[in-house]
C-alpha cells in the first residue's frame, strides 16, 4: 500500500477515545499535578514561594486563570532531573517559576534548573526599548 494510500485510511479511521488530561476550569495547581502524575509519574509537585505567588495571582485574573498549561523540564528525562532515566517513581516535580505567555495562551510552569532560550523570559529586553523622537535617541539599548 503506498503511503496517500495509508494517509487517507487513517484518516477515515472513526474517532478514537481521546480525552483531555484536565479540564480548564480547574485550578492551576490541579493541572500541573495531573500532568506530573498521569504523565510524567510524579508523586507529587513542590513549588517555591515565587512560583506560588504567580499561581495565586494567574488564579486570581479571568483572563489567565482558564489558560492551559504547557510545562517546561528537561528532555532527557520524564521527570526534572536528566540523570533520571525512563519513567522514575517516588520523586517530585518541583517547580521553580510559572511563565506566562499570553499571545500564545499558555501557562508555563518551569521545572527544575532547566535553562531557557534567550528571548523566552516572561518579560523581554525588547519591552524597555524607546525611541525619543524629538532627540532622536533610542533608550534602553544597553
Amino acid at each position: 500500500m503506498e503511503l496517500a494510500e495509508q494517509i487517507v485510511e487513517a484518516c477515515e479511521e472513526e474517532e478514537g477515545e481521546f480525552k483531555f488530561l484536565y479540564g480548564l476550569g480547574i485550578p492551576i495547581r490541579e493541572r500541573i499535578l495531573r500532568v506530573a502524575r498521569e504523565v510524567y509519574g510524579a508523586d507529587g509537585v513542590d513549588y517555591t514561594r515565587e512560583a506560588n505567588k504567580k499561581i495565586d495571582r494567574l488564579e486570581r485574573d479571568p483572563s489567565t486563570s482558564n489558560m492551559p498549561v504547557c510545562m517546561v523540564k528537561t528532555h532527557l528525562s520524564l521527570s526534572h532531573n536528566p540523570d533520571m532515566k525512563g519513567r522514575p517513581t517516588r520523586w517530585r516535580l518541583p517547580i521553580r517559576d510559572i511563565l506566562t505567555y499570553y499571545g500564545a495562551g499558555y501557562i508555563v510552569p518551569v521545572a527544575g534548573d532547566i535553562r531557557l532560550m534567550p528571548g523566552t523570559s516572561s518579560n523581554p529586553a525588547f519591552r524597555n526599548i524607546d525611541i525619543d523622537p524629538e532627540a532622536g535617541t533610542i533608550t534602553g539599548l544597553s
